[in-house]
């Protein structure tokens, strides 16, 4: 991550506040790290206790702020939110995948509830202090918004329902000054996808898929957040920008 922090000037986002959401492990804590490291209070909530632990003992995490969040209880985003004194930057990076169970409404409810639903109950949430910052809202589409994958319909909705609606809350909150952008990941070395990365015939297949011939890693997503809430990105709104290494539009 240096080479992409040193990109950036080192007080960027100094007495900015930023809050990232799913950012206990994986892209979100990257990202949280990436905002940490130039200047910003840094808010990262998860839902799982023992993951929130482990990141707030990490040495490579001082300096940020975990809490636990269950994005998919309004009640609980509106007063976790309203707590807060300010807001700058919103990242909405919570996300569950179920491969192979989304075809039960359980299981598929669940996972629209927490990557769809969730990103909205937070910038709904967020709205009032981004309102006075002036702030920027950044979603976590996927390539899954463009491309079919018949072991996750949950997860291929829900990223696809983020497209739309990062781009109506962009309309919806453009008038106040608050951009709202997207990233949309492709394949990147996470937890979340270790059974494909460490698979034999999988990981390379995928990687000769890209355009650059190799996974992404966290610290890929990284630059690009950083730039849609930077002042680089003023007049970039209602966008969805791919950080797949060409992935999705391979022809074959």
């Amino acid at each position: 991550m240096d080479d992409v922090i040193a990109t950036f000037r080192p007080d960027l986002f100094a007495e900015r506040r930023v809050l990232v959401s799913g950012a206990s492990t994986g892209i979100g804590l990257a990202i949280a790290r990436g905002f940490r490291r130039l200047g910003a209070e840094v808010v990262a909530t998860g839902s799982t206790p023992a993951k929130l632990a482990a990141a707030e003992a990490d040495p490579e995490n001082r300096g940020i702020r975990f809490a636990a969040l269950d994005v998919r209880d309004r009640a609980a985003v509106d007063a976790f939110v309203g707590a807060m004194p300010s807001l700058d930057v919103l990242v909405n990076t919570a996300g569950i995948v179920r491969p192979d169970l989304e075809y039960e409404e359980e299981s598929y409810l669940e996972v629209v509830d927490v990557n769809l639903n969730g990103a909205m109950r937070l910038s709904m949430a967020a709205y009032p202090h981004l309102k006075r910052s002036r702030g920027a809202i950044i979603n976590t589409a996927s390539m899954l918004s463009y491309l079919a994958d018949e072991r996750v319909p949950a997860y291929g909705a829900s990223k696809t329902g983020i497209v739309g609606l990062t781009r109506a809350l962009a309309h919806r909150f453009g008038a106040d000054g608050i951009r709202v952008n997207a990233i949309a990941p492709g394949y990147h070395k996470t937890d979340m996808t270790r059974d494909l990365w460490t698979h034999d015939e999988h990981g390379p297949t995928i990687a000769r898929k890209a355009a650059l011939k190799r996974w992404g890693t966290v610290d890929d997503l990284v630059g690009t957040t950083l730039f849609l809430a930077s002042p680089a990105s003023l007049f970039v709104t209602a966008t969805t920008l791919p950080v797949d290494g060409g992935y999705v539009v391979s022809g074959w």
